[in-house]
């Protein structure tokens, strides 16, 4: 009979293909302890029904439970919390990836395995009575989990302090940054004239910002200048703001909805781009993986100055802190010249430094061997 035990079990409601900066800093870590040698189990719900129960992706096993209804950006899964709490009793450690609906039950009923708690961010709804009563729901959740976890973790000490679940995290903080791939290496194949290109990546939904984006670059009167706007707005959990993107546009040509870009057209993007921006409005993105992946590759960034998001260019100075919601200092920035390519290449080099996968998974290890006793046979270092 094959040996079912696991030295990793995670749970979060989201796992790929989806695409968020949570799933992908899930991915990445899970994917990183399996190249090392580590058996890692997935539990997450079947978001897609499409997808199968049970496969190995990148050699984690990835399990979904069937989802019967949904809630704002949740999932109903009757079977999530028992399955995750089966994985885990055969699994040395258990890491919990929250905000998660479910994390406070798991943590009850996960008595004797270590659990280690990944805290992502702050959840931010639409104002509403129902909204109020789920984020209510979802904080009080993660403070279960937070209480009975070992070790937290979140991307920064910046954004943990000004968390609203701040009391929860502190205590047993570990500040880990998420890893970040390697883009280097595309074509400029989204480029079509010498003039500046300013990038955008990521979902196009409220909290990121993009309106504001949209209004500082029509203010630039380069008629080859071009924003490039890359992200999903069709299938977004809690749904898109194209429509107000598209208003805001005004059939200003300059402007291209590139849509949803396949990972192998990642670094293509990148390559096509002059800035990188990330005009964030709320504490929801908490770093900013995009902002991070241009940085390692010399690529200026732009971003709301916000807890957690302003990490980035705090360490690796390539570009400029704005205040959310303000178009005008976006502009100005976009108006100004380009750093040097010395600048770049030395603050390229720092990124890389800072938050390369392979670095950021071993620390994820390190954590795992020493707060939850984690000893994963035949594991590797990768690290640096």
């Amino acid at each position: 009979m094959a040996d079912r035990r696991r030295d990793l079990a995670v749970a979060l409601t989201y796992y790929a293909p989806y695409v968020s900066g949570l799933t992908e800093t899930a991915r990445a870590i899970a994917e990183g302890l399996a190249a090392r040698g580590w058996r890692v189990t997935v539990v997450a719900a079947r978001h897609d029904p499409k997808l199968p129960a049970r496969e190995t992706l990148h050699g984690v096993e990835v399990i979904r439970t069937p989802v019967i209804a949904r809630i704002g950006k949740g999932a109903v899964s009757p079977s999530f919390v028992p399955t995750v709490a089966r994985v885990a009793a055969r699994s040395q450690a258990l890491l919990l990836h929250l905000p998660l609906l479910e994390a406070g039950l798991i943590a009850a009923v996960v008595r004797r395995t270590p659990i280690v708690s990944m805290y992502h961010c702050d959840v931010t709804l639409p104002a509403g009575l129902a909204n109020r009563a789920q984020t209510a729901a979802l904080e009080l959740s993660s403070r279960l989990a937070l209480h009975r976890s070992r070790a937290v973790v979140a991307t920064s000490a910046d954004y943990a302090q000004s968390s609203r679940l701040a009391a929860a995290l502190l205590p047993r903080l570990r500040a880990i940054p998420p890893p970040c791939r390697d883009r280097s290496g595309g074509m400029p194949t989204f480029r079509s004239t010498g003039s500046l290109h300013v990038g955008f990546l990521g979902r196009l939904v409220e909290e990121k910002g993009i309106e504001y984006l949209v209004d500082a670059f029509r203010q630039l009167s380069d008629p080859d200048a071009r924003l490039l706007l890359a992200g999903d707005f069709a299938a977004v959990a809690g749904g898109s703001v194209v429509e107000s993107v598209r208003r805001r546009a005004a059939g200003d040509p300059r402007i291209q909805l590139l849509g949803f870009l396949p990972d192998s057209q990642v670094a293509d993007f990148y390559a096509s781009i002059d800035v990188l921006a990330l005009p964030s409005i709320n504490p929801l993105e908490a770093f900013g993986i995009v902002q991070a992946e241009a940085l390692m590759l010399g690529v200026p960034a732009l971003a709301s100055d916000l807890p957690g998001v302003r990490v980035p260019l705090t360490e690796v100075h390539l570009g400029r802190l704005v205040p959310p919601r303000d178009a005008g200092a976006i502009a100005e920035f976009l108006s100004e010249p380009l750093p040097g390519p010395a600048d770049r290449v030395r603050a390229a080099a720092r990124a890389r430094e800072l938050w390369s996968v392979d670095s950021v998974v071993e620390r994820h290890a390190a954590l795992l061997r020493d707060v939850a006793g984690v000893h994963a046979p035949g594991a590797q270092s990768l690290g640096p």
